[in-house]
């Protein structure tokens, strides 16, 4: 048999695998989406963690899909508002926003019920609710988590991409920042012979990527890397050694700040809170929701969430939150108080990031080969690219894209690239208000495009 006639009969084997189980998600304006499983790759672990969930907006009859891959400790809610204001703007299209597999060890059982009393004392006070008590995920009872990297996460992302496929859609692939990397690794990845780029019509980076210039890590600095990936298989945003920590902090404050605005902040007064999220005054529960993210008040190891969004009120007891910027602070409160389909992941598996490291220059090399790595098809690359530059990488989220541009066959005159450095914060063109996104005005032009 050719390979022409191959390949349709494995694209059909793997959709024949794909299992979807829906479920309707309501966000706190309204909007719904469907929040389904689809079957994921056979991986390292129990069977019941072979799985992918994804949240979709727009016409179900789209002709053509845009699939959204979140970034380090980033989940599908965070795509929520975004996702929205795309559909409503491109006709003929879906979003479909991916959470990874790792969905599965989150309790969020207490946050569906968007009570943010009980949701403080049961995940932070750790007192039970309903005669359920919080057992965080402890590293040593998952111990294949170890080896849950980068191939994984892309056979994961490749049955989302062939589900999405199904009945000769038109599929376009993105992601925002480690998504946008995950992106660039999708299309110049070899799955067993066939190109990732053949699956998609074109590729959307915010503000993320790979394929810069260079040989990536060392083997030596993979060997130190893959040696704390044994000690800690999950990464800790925060560094309180509590791996889920950030992802909770992040949803408690999020639902009070959507269901009490106006009240004085009850999570400020926690004593795990570090000292960098408190203001020197009292604040009101989007206060201080606002205080975290904004980026002039925001700690340094935050900076992957950052926003643009206004500051603390010059007075009060508790001192309320003024949008002054391009986000307004309930538009970010939304992505993360939500469920099913929150904005954060709590639990990131830490090889994942290292292998994206070793896989960042696109090319076979000894490192890539030794973790199994299949990072080898750039240079045959042709699809239309975008890519969206904020203040984060220093103008390398740009470089890389023309690298990868350079190094490949991605039409120049197709392609768009936009520099927003001086103006927008990593977090912003997720949720910056649509009259103030330039990433909203600029992708949808591309988006209308791509066919």
């Amino acid at each position: 048999m050719s390979r022409r006639r191959r390949v349709p009969l494995v694209l059909a084997a793997v959709l024949a695998a794909v299992v979807v189980l829906p479920v309707q998600v309501a966000s706190a304006a309204g909007q719904r989406g469907d929040y389904v499983t689809i079957k994921g790759a056979a991986g390292p672990g129990p069977a019941r963690y072979d799985r992918a969930y994804v949240e979709k907006w727009g016409p179900k009859r789209a002709r053509r899909v845009l699939v959204l891959v979140p970034g380090f400790l980033g989940g599908s809610g965070d795509f929520s508002e975004i996702a929205q204001d795309i559909v409503r703007r491109v006709p003929d299209l879906q979003v479909w926003a991916i959470d990874r597999r790792s969905q599965a060890f989150e309790d969020t059982s207490i946050f569906a019920t968007e009570k943010a009393d009980d949701a403080f004392a049961y995940y932070l006070n750790f007192r039970p609710i309903g005669g359920r008590s919080f057992k965080p995920v402890d590293a040593k009872d998952v111990p294949f988590v170890k080896q849950w990297g980068l191939k994984l996460a892309l056979e994961d992302i490749r049955r989302v991409v062939l589900k999405a496929r199904a009945g000769g859609r038109t599929v376009i692939l993105g992601g925002h920042s480690l998504g946008a990397s995950l992106t660039g690794a999708y299309a110049s990845w070899d799955f067993d012979g066939r190109p990732g780029y053949r699956d998609v019509a074109g590729l959307v980076l915010i503000d993320g990527g790979l394929g810069a210039s260079g040989d990536g890590p060392t083997a030596e600095e993979v060997g130190r890397r893959l040696a704390a990936v044994e000690t800690a298989p999950f990464s800790d945003l925060l560094g309180l050694g509590i791996p889920w920590a950030a992802g909770v902090f992040a949803e408690v404050g999020a639902l009070y700040a959507r269901t009490a605005p106006d009240a004085r902040s009850p999570v400020q007064d926690f004593a795990l809170l570090p000292a960098a999220f408190k203001p020197a005054f009292p604040a009101t529960n989007e206060g201080l929701f606002g205080y975290v993210f904004d980026k002039d008040t925001s700690p340094p190891n935050l900076s992957l969430i950052r926003i643009r969004g206004g500051s603390l009120a010059p007075v009060g007891d508790p001192r309320p939150w003024q949008d002054g910027d391009i986000t307004p602070v309930q538009r970010l409160a939304r992505i993360f108080a939500r469920e099913p389909g929150n904005g954060a992941e709590w639990y990131f598996p830490a090889r994942l990031g290292v292998d994206v490291a070793a896989a960042s220059p696109l090319k076979r090399t000894a490192v890539t080969d030794s973790l199994g790595l299949r990072p080898w098809r750039l240079a045959k690359v042709d699809r239309p690219l975008y890519a969206f530059q904020t203040d984060l990488s220093e103008g390398r989220v740009l470089q890389g894209a023309r690298a990868f541009i350079a190094r490949s066959k991605v039409p120049r005159r197709r392609s768009v690239l936009v520099d927003r450095s001086s103006s927008t914060s990593h977090f912003d063109p997720l949720v910056a208000a649509p009259a103030r996104n330039d990433f909203l005005k600029t992708v949808v032009p591309f988006l209308r495009r791509v066919r």
